[in-house]
């Protein structure tokens, strides 16, 4: 019998995880002769009482485990926090707030039973605000421009890995997270299955404009040099430009010489190529900071709290 772990990072949910738990129960105990399972909840230091919901389903159900962070880390470095807890043979990773289908997770078990080592969901009738689907799809142009990901591909937060891209993933220990990125590079043998996307029960979504921004970014730079290798291409079309308009500009003062040089001209120039510099060297500085915490060994997340996890102790 193989054993299935679902993941879970919880943030303002303290109203809407249990559902999903009791979903998963559910939708397991018809899978019972097949499967096993465990279900791992992730607080990533929610402001109400998330926490104690979380507390209460560890004492009341034995296959749940809880983590609590000490702050918050993020939705990836608490899918990461998840993933090194997890047992399964296979991986589901879901979201708290009921969006994405538990009862649905059978099309995804079924692909990984095929032979395809990460499964994707894909939704034909988002449910999310205008906003948040706005943010899906440049994070969708993102990957596919810097992680390579296959343009047919859609990625979501609701899919399934086996147990070996789980192990390559946990190997990734730098503080910067971004788990489409390493399932990208553990694999291509990856696919979609089409699953309903339901309506919020309750709440707004978790991700702010500087919390989609700062995810975007991370995604530019953990995994690809592809934004320096850009920035150098600029860098050198911006410059032939630069040498094209001198030669330009003293070509037509000595054909016309009472044409005078202009002022303006000049300016918009300095201030393109300016902005050209400046914007080139936030990035390599950027890819420089990364590295400089990365030597400091910032971590991923900190543990204040684990229940019924393998390791016990509190961290403060």
């Amino acid at each position: 019998m193989k054993k299935v772990s679902f993941v879970i990072p919880c943030y303002r949910s303290e109203h809407t995880v249990e559902g999903v738990v009791n979903e998963i129960a559910i939708t397991m105990e018809a899978l019972q002769e097949k499967y096993s399972f465990e279900v791992i909840l992730i607080n990533d230091c929610s402001p109400d009482n998330t926490m104690g919901t979380i507390r209460r389903l560890c004492e009341e159900k034995p296959y749940v485990k809880g983590i609590g962070f000490a702050r918050n880390f993020g939705q990836h470095a608490a899918l990461m926090a998840g993933l090194r807890q997890s047992q399964g043979d296979f991986v589901v990773c879901l979201d708290d707030d009921g969006q994405t289908p538990a009862d649905e997770v059978n099309k995804l078990l079924e692909k990984l039973e095929e032979g395809f080592d990460a499964v994707y969901a894909k939704y034909e009738h988002k449910q999310h605000s205008g906003f948040r689907n706005l943010g899906s799809k440049v994070n969708e142009l993102m990957t596919r421009v810097m992680l390579e990901k296959p343009k047919e591909l859609y990625v979501s937060s609701y899919f399934a890995v086996k147990r070996f891209i789980v192990e390559d993933m946990i190997r990734y220990e730098n503080s910067y997270p971004y788990v489409i990125g390493l399932v990208l590079r553990a694999t291509k043998n990856i696919t979609n299955v089409v699953v309903n996307h339901r309506e919020r029960e309750e709440g707004t979504s978790g991700y702010t404009l500087k919390k989609l921004l700062g995810l975007w970014f991370n995604g530019f730079t953990a995994f690809s040099v592809k934004p320096l290798r850009i920035a150098t291409c600029v860098g050198a079309v911006s410059a032939f430009l630069g040498f094209a308009y001198g030669i330009y500009t003293i070509l037509k003062k000595f054909i016309n010489p009472d044409v005078p040089l202009g002022f303006s001209s000049m300016m918009a120039a300095l201030v393109f190529f300016g902005g050209m510099i400046m914007i080139m060297l936030g990035l390599i500085g950027e890819y420089i900071g990364r590295i400089y915490i990365s030597m400091n060994n910032s971590p991923q997340y900190v543990i204040r709290e684990r229940i019924n996890t393998d390791a016990e102790e509190t961290i403060q």
